[in-house]
């Protein structure tokens, strides 16, 4: 089995300013002139940890980690003003270009997968490969299943928690009754549903349960605010099967999708759809694992992938 490595500290941070009032925290880790690759991290609105660092051989890759629009280090945060995907594929762009960086591995999770091939699909020539986990496409159904009705049926003791602060008159459609409330005038009502719309997704991303403490108060904000935000407008995306469609884009890049078969937060459908339009992505489905990148079957063939790659890249 392919263990993660040591958790390295940020060799070099800085913020880095990309316009319309935001600024990016940019982290790097590994070696100077290891081979190139960025981590884009969940959400959105999840913010990078230090621990995204493991899955690469420190002495082979120069990693880069960042704090999306609003969140984690980056500033103003909770912001959603000009927080687009669009404008998140442009701070890539940023990032890679300040960093002098030509081309690079794009790693992402969940939401990172979404911003990955939105990524990959507008920069096809920037990038020289994929590792792909827990793939989300935005599509209502996927929403659906996990805010409205579906993983409610395996989880209906957190999901209790979840729909507690919402009447049951505006239950229909939880999406918006909880954007009523995140972005209404009411502090404590918008604290206790930023803390119902994370615990949520806490207490079902890992296959066996987590004892992860809570983030502090703000960061639980600016995460249930701005996913509530992006999942309220579609995340953006011109139609809903963009990222299937656009396929042809990436077809010749190397890709390697990691998926447990237990994940309730971005179920295998989506990852089966996106291999069925890519066959050419080779599809690792984990038998005991959720949705988490730490349980133990996606790290070890996520850190599989990333040891592959940096044979090939080097």
């Amino acid at each position: 089995m392919t263990e993660l490595y040591p958790l390295i500290t940020h060799r070099h941070s800085e913020p880095l300013a990309v316009g319309d009032g935001h600024t990016l925290m940019v982290h790097e880790g590994g070696r100077r002139d290891g081979v190139p690759a960025v981590v884009l991290h969940g959400g959105p609105g999840g913010g990078s940890s230090p621990k995204q660092y493991r899955f690469f051989d420190p002495e082979r890759y120069r990693v880069v980690l960042f704090d999306q629009r609003g969140c984690g280090e980056s500033t103003p945060l909770s912001s959603v003003e000009h927080n687009t995907t669009w404008d998140l594929v442009a701070d890539i762009e940023r990032i890679r270009t300040h960093l002098g960086i030509e081309r690079w591995l794009v790693f992402g999770g969940s939401w990172g997968s979404t911003l990955a091939l939105s990524y990959a699909q507008a920069h096809p020539e920037r990038v020289t490969a994929l590792v792909l986990r827990g793939i989300f496409l935005l599509r209502r159904s996927e929403l659906e299943f996990f805010y409205q009705d579906g993983a409610s049926h395996l989880f209906p003791d957190h999901w209790a928690r979840f729909i507690a602060p919402i009447p049951e008159s505006e239950r229909r459609d939880l999406i918006a009754a909880y954007h009523r409330r995140l972005f209404g005038d009411d502090p404590a009502e918008r604290r206790r549903c930023a803390e119902a719309w994370a615990g949520w997704e806490r207490s079902t991303s890992t296959l066996e349960g987590s004892d992860h403490p809570a983030d502090p108060p703000e960061q639980l904000d600016a995460f249930a605010r701005i996913e509530n935000h992006y999942f309220v407008n579609g995340g953006f995306l011109h139609h809903e099967d963009q990222l299937l469609d656009g396929v042809d884009r990436i077809r010749r890049l190397p890709a390697v999708i990691v998926q447990g078969r237990y994940d309730v937060v971005c179920p295998m459908r989506t990852a089966w759809d996106l291999h069925r339009r890519w066959p050419e992505a080779e599809l690792v489905v984990n038998t005991r694992a959720g949705h988490s990148m730490f349980d133990p079957e996606n790290a070890t063939a996520l850190t599989a992938a990333c040891d592959r790659f940096a044979d090939q890249l080097a």
